[in-house]
């Protein structure tokens, strides 16, 4: 693994209302858009779990789009084919305990990277490891903004508002996913979050791209 000490110019965590709202797709989405805009990127996922049949993992999914190897998204010792919380699947294969510290100390950049992503597991309260969460993780980490990943239907304001909640005071994106304009719920969702609870809300990526580029573009 070829990596510095180094660290992106705006360092963005991914997170999500829950498992299964399409974080991954979204990252892998936003990353190839921001490299054919010109934008230098990457990804880490620190820590994956999956059913041992998946072939495309989340960091092989992140990799393709990123151009980067998988084992820099995501070494190989922190791949548990286990579908499982991570932690949980660590010790289900005899590769516990999973710690905090361990999984920060090696995450790494390239460097001169303008924009990176780390992307979590589950949702913001999902157990990462035996002693800390997504959200711990990137507290931790010190990311500059958070990327929440919520679905579009009926439900989301409710999970929207808990995991806010629990973010707290770092600035935040909320992206709903697999929006349809022309669908009158996911267009009332997506009012109400924005002019009821003062949320910045986008539904399509390439606008995500460029309202990231812009905050980097300022810092």
């Amino acid at each position: 693994m070829t990596a510095t000490a180094s660290r992106p110019s705006l360092l963005i965590g991914v997170i999500g209302t829950s498992t299964g709202v399409g974080k991954t797709w979204v990252t892998a989405q936003l990353l190839a858009t921001l490299k054919l805009r010109g934008t230098r990127v990457a990804a880490r996922k620190p820590v994956q779990s999956y059913a041992p049949d998946d072939i495309n993992t989340d960091a092989a999914l992140l990799a393709g789009a990123s151009g980067e190897d998988v084992a820099d998204i995501c070494p190989a010792h922190r791949c548990y084919p286990v579908a499982l919380a991570p932690p949980m699947a660590a010790e289900v294969l005899g590769r516990g305990p999973l710690r905090m510290a361990d999984i920060i100390s090696e995450v790494r950049w390239p460097p001169n990277v303008e924009i990176g992503f780390v992307e979590t597991a589950g949702g913001v309260r999902s157990p990462l490891a035996c002693d800390g969460d997504s959200l711990e993780l990137l507290r931790r980490l010190h990311v500059d903004r958070m990327l929440l990943v919520a679905d579009a239907k009926l439900g989301t304001i409710n999970s929207v508002r808990l995991t806010m909640a629990a973010v707290g005071s770092t600035p935040t994106v909320v992206f709903l996913n697999r929006f349809e304009p022309d669908n009158e719920l996911h267009e009332l969702n997506r009012r109400w979050l924005i002019e009821q609870d003062k949320l910045t809300v986008i539904t399509d990526v390439h606008s995500l791209a460029i309202a990231f580029e812009d905050v980097c573009q300022a810092a």
